[in-house]
């Protein structure tokens, strides 16, 4: 093939993986939960964690490390949500939807055996 040939070719195979590079860079990017920009779970445990968790609970995917956990919106009641994380890690000292704090009487119900029957389930 003569030099003439080439340019082009390795110019056009370049241009191609740049794309596919960020085609792949873009898709990492939106296909990991955005709990911040849609709103969703934060919460504060009684008791650290060891290192960093992971865990899904119905329809929610939990990321605690020490004694903060954050997990994208689901579609169950925030306190039985909150039960099932307190159920998974403990008790949960503060408990935030779409940055709205659980009121004391959701934080017990999130907390209390009540609840924690439902997140059995």
């Amino acid at each position: 093939m003569n030099a003439a040939l080439r340019r082009p070719l390795v110019s056009h195979l370049l241009f191609a993986g740049a794309a596919v590079l960020t085609s792949i860079a873009t898709f990492a990017t939106t296909a990991t939960p955005s709990y911040a920009a849609t709103g969703g779970y934060q919460a504060q445990l009684a008791a650290p964690i060891a290192g960093t968790a992971k865990d899904v609970q119905n329809d929610v995917a939990w990321k605690c490390e020490g004694d903060a956990c954050r997990g994208n919106l689901g579609t169950s009641r925030a306190e039985v949500v909150c039960a099932r994380l307190a159920k998974k890690f403990g008790e949960v000292t503060s408990f935030a939807v779409k940055g709205e704090a659980l009121d004391p009487d959701g934080l017990a119900k999130c907390n209390g055996e009540k609840t924690q029957a439902v997140a059995r389930r």
